[in-house]
């Protein structure tokens, strides 16, 4: 809404950037009030991450303000150049973003902006952060309109698009997870041409780990990021100066780690250069501890005590694992899954996993399953709901038949979907014994289809009489859309003679019901009005 130009203060000869709102706004009550109120946030941020404002005025009719001049770019700038910085000055940035976010969210001010493009870089390094153009003053009136949706989509975080949870420095926080993502990969965390679809990846799609596009990555940064990244702010660190002690928490573990390896690389070096000089001396002890361990009798020796720690502690750790370990996680579990809320079920699915591994025969492991069943459901139905939405094809065969099952259930006939149902059942049928690993990551991709294939079958018996006339129901179908045609309700009829072609034009016993419904809509498109003849 403004355009930044070079400029001096003639009183002191201090260059400045100066913030001149696009004159093309001025007449706008609304954008000249956003304009204000950004030089009055900016006012109340004094701080040497945040760009500083010297001060505000009005021209005629132009509006502007002026701020310090910062010179060395804009962290996008640079990871345009770079593609990917290290994690020890991603690190230092991050660092520097935080402390920026805890002054203005002690402000009271909520960014909504944080992005690389907004982060600016002076000549000795240090970064600011600016444009507080559509900052929110949560101690002032709010200028944006409930439920409006501002941003910039690759960093916005769930609560900004859906407004089911209020904006807050958490949201920031969010961001500044996207931003490190970016630092570290040399992409956003979500990507896609559609800004629609990108929206979407943010509200459902669990974000991919840095990681897979950086190994070099400290293992305690990458988790950061995702905690960064969580769905819900509630599962995000408790406010900025929290990321900043991780940070350097992550600082502190990397250095004790190295620490560690060279130590036992001097250890190793040591032990080769003293064995020589050891192998005589132990040699000449070895008689003398012969004798000696002669006389101890067995119960007093070191491996039979050492022998007798280790099963000790292995039974320790066994009552642990099989009694302790299982009814706790089983309890965090159980606790999760009585939610509505999906997203609290994919928070205990680490848990599910490993009860599912370490405890197959255990007492609640076909409560778990089923459990991990319901979880998987409901992604594959909002794996269905995308890729519909977008026009994407089915990403598996299962996938594919319990759609076109799904197609036939929506238009009505529930025998036709009931049979495309029972012959996913056996076609997906889970195979016991052996399987190679191809077969078992097919069987796992097939599995939530087969199960909602099942649960969709088992409605439509308690709900139908088997014997029904699908040829009977198609025909009153094309008599439906032949009414409402009639009635004029020509977009209704043209759907449902579309949906008879598509779905029954390949069926032998009702290609003569399909041609019919395509000579209607045939007719109508060549502006013929008698489409029931």
């Amino acid at each position: 809404m403004g355009v930044v130009y070079r400029a001096l203060y003639e009183k002191n000869g201090m260059e400045v950037a100066l913030k001149v709102l696009a004159p093309d706004l001025v007449s706008d009550p609304k954008i000249e009030r956003r304009f204000m109120r950004e030089t009055e946030i900016l006012k109340k941020l004094r701080h040497p991450n945040i760009v500083r404002i010297f001060g505000a005025g009005k021209s005629k009719t132009q509006r502007f303000y002026a701020m310090e001049l910062v010179e060395g770019g804009s962290l996008d700038t640079i990871l345009k150049k770079q593609g990917v910085l290290s994690w020890e000055k991603t690190i230092a940035y991050a660092l520097q973003i935080a402390k920026a976010l805890e002054h203005a969210h002690n402000a009271g001010i909520v960014h909504r902006d944080l992005k690389p493009g907004n982060l600016l870089i002076d000549g000795q390094g240090t970064l600011k952060l600016s444009d507080f153009g559509i900052a929110r003053d949560t101690q002032a009136t709010a200028l944006t309109q409930a439920g409006k949706t501002v941003g910039t989509m690759n960093f916005m975080a769930p609560e900004q698009i859906s407004g089911k949870q209020p904006v807050s420095g958490r949201t920031d926080l969010y961001a500044l997870g996207c931003v490190l993502f970016q630092m570290l990969t040399g992409r956003p965390p979500f990507q896609s041409e559609n800004q629609a679809e990108l929206l979407f990846k943010h509200l459902d799609e669990m974000p991919p780990s840095v990681h897979e596009f950086n190994a070099n990555v400290p293992v305690w940064l990458g988790d950061l990021i995702n905690e960064l990244l969580a769905k819900h702010p509630d599962d995000r660190p408790y406010d900025a100066l929290a990321v900043q002690v991780m940070l350097e928490n992550v600082k502190e573990r990397v250095a004790k780690q190295k620490t560690k390896q060279q130590e036992a690389t001097v250890i190793g070096a040591t032990n080769v250069t003293s064995s020589d000089r050891t192998k005589s001396t132990k040699k000449k002890s070895k008689k003398k501890k012969d004798k000696i361990a002669e006389a101890i009798p067995i119960y007093e020796r070191t491996w039979f005590l050492l022998s007798l720690l280790v099963l000790m502690l292995s039974g320790i750790y066994g009552f642990y694992r099989y009694n302790v370990s299982e009814a706790r996680m089983y309890t965090v579990v159980a606790d999760k899954m009585k939610s509505t809320d999906p997203s609290d079920w994919d928070d205990v699915e680490p848990e599910m996993k490993r009860l599912l591994a370490w405890y197959p025969e255990g007492s609640n492991a076909a409560q778990v399953q089923l459990w991990q069943d319901q979880l998987d459901m409901h992604r594959a139905k909002n794996r269905i709901e995308t890729n519909i939405k977008f026009g994407r094809e089915p990403q598996s065969e299962a996938e594919r038949l319990y759609v076109e099952a799904q197609q036939f259930e929506k238009f009505g006939d529930r025998i036709t979907a009931l049979e495309k149902y029972e012959a996913m059942q056996s076609l997906f049928a889970p195979k016991t014994g052996e399987l190679d690993e191809q077969a078992r990551q097919q069987q796992e991709e097939s599995r939530p289809f087969w199960l909602l294939a099942r649960d969709q079958a088992d409605k439509i018996r308690g709900a139908v009489n088997s014997e029904t006339d699908r040829v009977a129901f198609v025909r009153a179908q094309l008599q439906e859309a032949d009414d409402l045609h009639e009635q004029g309700e020509q977009l209704l009829a043209r759907e449902k003679w579309r949906a008879i072609v598509r779905l029954y034009g390949n069926l032998e016993e009702f290609r003569t019901l399909a041609e019919q419904a395509q000579a209607r809509l045939d007719a109508v498109s060549s502006g013929g009005t008698d489409a029931g003849s």
